[in-house]
């Protein structure tokens, strides 16, 4: 199928190569401008739009997805494009521009966690699963009729990094089965249901702060969904300690919330507002991640 494809981030990247391997003709690959990245902060490729050059596909990388965007795809005649964690949004003109219109690979059991950080808000409520769903598009916030869902697992060892890489395999391999679908006459994409409709707002660095008054199954589920971006912390003093790593531990204590209640090379032992937060690992300002069984410096006192 000649397509175009849209997309940004390393998520994306994975169902730029399926679509390349399953044999699609992609005609033109859209992704954001070159954005400063590193401790140079020098101007860098998407990673799309390096892997979009290594195969030899034109890639164009409009501010906004306005006439001159527009344009680019309607000249380049493909039946659809395929978007994937894009980042600009596209208006209903653009969509009507693919003869087969646009899909989307969304890392949600759509309508739950439209937006923009479903993976990391499914693993903080304490989802039991998760998945993609492969949309078609409409001009609204991921509230298109879906065609195709592939549903994952979230367990307690989940993370922000783990889900984000098998969502991307998973997104990777229903994209070329949606297709699939819509060359054989199969794809039939239902509207979504209202019920259960909710939104996945953008991470913060406030947000990641932890509050010890909450419980620690909560700061836990917090730990893991932000691990590796944006990383909760917490203040030790004046300085910020990033936590990687923590479980949650059942049992009573009546000492103030954020308490260092003890440090062995299990961890650190926080109270909090019902029962009590394990640090496993933690990072000190200038550090590097280290993990309490390397007897590193723990923190001891307050956290806040």
């Amino acid at each position: 199928m000649r397509m175009a494809f849209a997309g940004t981030p390393a998520f994306s990247v994975a169902a730029l190569d399926a679509l390349h391997n399953a044999g699609h003709d992609i005609a033109a690959v859209f992704t954001q401008p070159d954005r400063p990245a590193g401790r140079g902060r020098k101007l860098s490729d998407s990673p799309v739009a390096a892997r979009a050059a290594a195969l030899g596909l034109p890639v164009h990388k409009p501010e906004r997805f306005r006439a001159d965007a527009q344009t680019l795809l309607r000249d380049a005649n493909v039946e659809v494009m395929v978007v994937v964690a894009y980042g600009l949004i596209l208006p209903q003109a653009a969509l009507e521009i693919p003869a087969r219109g646009c899909l989307n690979i969304h890392a949600s059991l759509l309508p739950r966690w439209r937006g923009a950080a479903p993976i990391q808000r499914a693993i903080e409520a304490g989802d039991a699963e998760t998945g993609i769903c492969i949309m078609q598009m409409d001009a609204g916030l991921d509230t298109g009729p879906v065609g195709l869902t592939r549903r994952l697992p979230i367990t307690d060892e989940t993370t922000g990094a783990t889900l984000h890489d098998a969502l991307a395999t998973l997104g990777a391999s229903a994209i070329v089965d949606a297709l699939a679908d819509m060359a054989r006459g199969d794809w039939q994409p239902e509207p979504q249901p209202e019920a259960g409709a909710c939104y996945a707002a953008k991470l913060s660095k406030d947000e990641a702060r932890l509050d010890f008054s909450q419980p620690a199954a909560v700061l836990a589920r917090r730990v893991r969904a932000f691990n590796p971006v944006p990383v909760c912390w917490a203040l030790h003093g004046d300085a910020r300690l990033r936590i990687w790593e923590a479980v949650a531990e059942p049992g009573m204590h009546d000492a103030p919330a954020g308490t260092v209640l003890s440090a062995d090379t299990h961890g650190v032992r926080v109270a909090t507002g019902h029962g009590v937060l394990q640090l496993q690992t933690w990072q000190w300002p200038g550090g590097t991640p280290v993990h309490a069984g390397q007897r590193a410096r723990a923190p001891e006192g307050t956290l806040a």
